[in-house]
C-alpha cells in the first residue's frame, strides 16, 4: 500500500480530513489537480464567514440565540420533503443538518478556539429571509467573520498537514488528477490518474491540462473531497431547477477554474449514490472583478439593507426581495424577468456605510488582520476595496440626478431599456414614506428593525435618509449578475461520512466529504443555506470523514 488513506482534494474538507488522520496515527496521500503549494481550495478565497450558535461573540453582542430557535430556522429554510426516489433523499441530509446545529452550539467555538481560530466581534446578520417566522432566513445574526477571513479558517489544518509531510505521514501530490477509483476484489482500495504538466500558475489562476504522465496509488480507504461544480457552467445548466426559471445566458464564475465536479461522475462509475444535484447555491449580486484571478471571476457584494433593487426595466423587486435577505427567492424572481441583470440604486452614503465585498482578497484588513487597518476601513467615506469598483466602472456608476443615473445605465447595458421617468418614481415613492417615523415600505421597516440591532447600527445599515438629499450624493447604481458558488447535493453519506451506493449500503472503503457530499449527507441544506454553513459543512464533514475511516481501519 501507498498509505493507509488517500484523500482526493487539498481544499478545507481534505486538509481537515488528512489533518484527523495523522493526528490519529494514519499514513495519508493527499492528491489535488492543482499545486501542492496552493493548499485550500475556494476556502482560501472566502470571506470566512462561519454560523455559530449562542457563542460568546453573540451573547457581547445581547443577542439571545439557543439549539431550538437555530434548527427552526434551518428546517425552514431548508425544505426538506424529499423521501426517496430519482431526485434523491432527504433521510440523511436531515440528520446531518440536526448534528451539525448541534455542533455549531456546542464544540465547534471551542474546538476551533483551540486550533487557535478567533472572530470578529461583531457578528453579521446574512440570510434575514422571507419575511415569516417559520420560514426561510435567520431569527437573529450568526455569521461570524474569522480574524484572517478564508485563509485564518485553513491555516491551522494546513499546518498539521505540512508537518506531518515534514515528518514522512502525510504526502503531497499535486498535479495529479483522479479519473479512476480502483475497485480491489469489491472494495475502493486506491486511485488511478493522469499527472499535469507544471505550469507555475499562480493561485487561483487557470493552470494547464496537459498531460505528462499517469499514476496509480494503493490504500485501504479513499476520501473524495473534491469540492462543488461552481466553475463548470455546463453542469450548473445541465442541473438548473425548473423553480428557479431558466438559467442565465450568462453568468459570473465565483470560484477558481479547477472546481469543475468531475470527481461526482468518477463516484458515480463506483457505485456512489448522487442526490439533490438540482438544488444550487448561486448569488445575485455579482459584480465583474476589475482584477480578475480566473475566468470570468465575479465578486459578490455583501449589502446592508437600505440599496433600491430595481430589475433591468426599472421596476423595484417586490418583497422580501430586499438585499441580504432571501437570496433564492430573489434569484427565482429575477429569472422570470427575462434578462440576466438587475441593478441596485443607492446613495454614496449607503455605498460607504453597507457594502462589503466577499473574499479573501477583497477584505487586506480582516486578511492580514490588521486592527488598525479595520479601524481605518471604519472611518473611511469608502473602503478602498469599493472605492476600486466604484473607479473601476465597470460594474458602477454615479451621478447627481436620477436622469443622469439612468442614462449612464443604459450607456453601461447598451440598451434603452430603462425609463428615467419610471426609476424616477420608485426613488420618489421610497423618499416619500421618510416623512414620518412610520412606513409602510418593507424595505424601510426592515432597515428601522436592522438598526435596532447594534452591530448592524455601528457597521452594515446606514441611518435612513432621503435618496434626493445631495449631502448623500452623489448617487450610484450597480449592474448585478449571477455569480456561481455553491452546490448544496452530491455523493450522499451517513453520519460517518460513508459513501452510500443506490440501496443506502456503504461502498466498501469510500468515503465523502466537504462540497462533493453536499456538506454531508448529500445535502445538509436542503433548499437552502443559512450563510456560514459552507467552511462549516467543510468543517464538519471533514472532521467525521477523518475520525470514522481512522475507526473503521483500527
Amino acid at each position: 500500500m501507498d498509505a493507509d488513506v488517500v484523500v482526493v482534494g487539498a481544499g478545507l474538507a481534505g486538509l481537515v480530513t488528512a489533518a484527523e488522520l495523522v493526528q490519529a496515527g494514519r499514513s495519508v496521500v493527499l492528491v489535488d489537480q492543482e499545486s501542492g503549494e496552493h493548499l485550500g481550495g475556494q476556502a482560501w478565497w472566502s470571506f470566512g464567514g462561519l454560523f455559530l450558535v449562542d457563542s460568546p461573540e453573540q451573547r457581547r453582542m445581547g443577542i439571545t440565540d439557543s439549539v431550538e430557535l437555530a434548527w427552526s430556522d434551518w428546517q425552514g429554510s431548508a425544505g426538506f420533503d424529499r423521501v426517496d426516489g430519482p431526485e434523491g433523499s432527504d433521510h440523511w441530509g436531515r440528520q446531518w443538518a440536526r448534528a451539525y446545529v448541534e455542533w455549531a452550539a456546542g464544540d465547534q467555538w471551542a474546538w476551533l478556539r483551540g486550533l487557535g481560530v478567533s472572530f470578529f466581534p461583531v457578528v453579521g446578520w446574512a440570510e434575514r429571509g422571507d419575511g415569516t417566522a417559520t420560514g426561510h432566513g435567520n431569527s437573529v445574526p450568526r455569521f461570524h467573520v474569522t480574524w484572517g477571513t478564508g485563509p485564518g479558517v485553513v491555516a491551522p489544518f494546513e499546518r498539521v498537514c505540512r508537518k506531518a509531510v515534514a515528518q514522512g505521514r502525510l504526502r503531497l501530490r499535486g498535479r495529479h488528477r483522479v479519473t479512476e477509483l480502483v475497485d480491489t476484489d469489491g472494495r475502493v482500495g486506491g486511485v488511478r490518474g493522469e499527472v499535469l504538466a507544471t505550469d507555475g500558475a499562480a493561485r487561483g489562476m487557470r493552470s494547464t491540462r496537459s498531460v505528462v504522465g499517469e499514476f496509480e496509488l494503493s490504500a485501504e480507504a479513499v476520501v473524495v473531497t473534491s469540492g462543488g461544480i461552481g466553475a463548470n457552467h455546463a453542469l450548473i445548466r445541465q442541473h438548473w431547477p425548473d423553480r428557479l426559471g431558466t438559467p442565465p445566458q450568462e453568468m459570473l464564475t465565483g470560484v477558481p477554474a479547477h472546481v469543475d465536479g468531475a470527481m461526482l461522475a468518477v463516484a458515480q462509475d463506483t457505485g456512489a449514490r448522487l442526490v439533490n444535484r438540482d438544488r444550487m447555491w448561486h448569488y445575485t449580486e455579482g459584480l465583474q472583478n476589475h482584477d480578475p484571478v480566473w475566468p470570468g471571476h465575479g465578486i459578490r457584494i455583501l449589502p446592508g439593507p437600505s440599496s433600491l433593487w430595481l430589475d433591468a426595466t426599472g421596476r423595484r423587486l417586490p418583497a422580501p426581495c430586499f438585499p441580504g435577505f432571501d437570496t433564492l427567492g430573489t434569484l427565482a424572481q429575477l429569472r422570470r424577468t427575462g434578462h440576466d441583470h438587475s441593478w441596485f440604486v443607492l446613495t454614496t452614503t449607503i455605498l460607504g456605510k453597507e457594502w462589503a465585498l466577499s473574499g479573501s482578497e477583497q477584505n487586506p484588513d480582516l486578511t492580514g488582520r490588521s486592527v488598525r487597518q479595520v479601524l481605518g476601513r471604519a472611518r473611511a467615506d469608502l473602503p478602498e476595496p469599493v472605492r476600486a469598483f466604484r473607479d473601476a466602472g465597470l460594474d458602477l456608476v454615479t451621478a447627481d440626478t436620477v436622469p443622469e443615473l439612468v442614462a449612464r445605465m443604459n450607456a453601461l447595458t447598451g440598451d434603452d431599456l430603462l425609463d428615467p421617468a419610471t426609476v424616477q418614481r420608485q426613488v420618489q415613492a421610497r423618499d416619500a414614506q421618510l416623512a414620518n417615523p412610520y412606513t409602510k415600505d418593507a424595505q424601510l421597516s426592515a432597515v428601522t428593525n436592522s438598526r435596532r440591532y447594534r452591530g448592524d447600527r455601528l457597521t452594515r445599515t446606514a441611518a435612513p435618509h432621503r435618496f434626493a438629499d445631495p449631502a448623500h450624493g452623489p448617487l450610484v447604481a450597480a449592474r448585478l449578475r449571477v455569480l456561481t458558488r455553491k452546490s448544496l447535493g452530491g455523493i450522499q453519506t451517513d453520519l460517518g461520512s460513508r459513501a452510500l451506493d443506490m440501496d443506502g449500503r456503504p461502498v466498501p472503503g469510500l468515503y465523502a466529504a466537504g462540497e462533493v457530499a453536499g456538506f454531508g449527507g448529500g445535502g445538509m441544506h436542503g433548499y437552502r443555506s443559512l450563510e456560514g454553513t459552507f467552511l462549516g459543512g467543510c468543517l464538519f464533514s471533514g472532521r467525521a470523514a477523518g475520525r470514522t475511516v481512522a475507526g473503521d481501519l483500527a
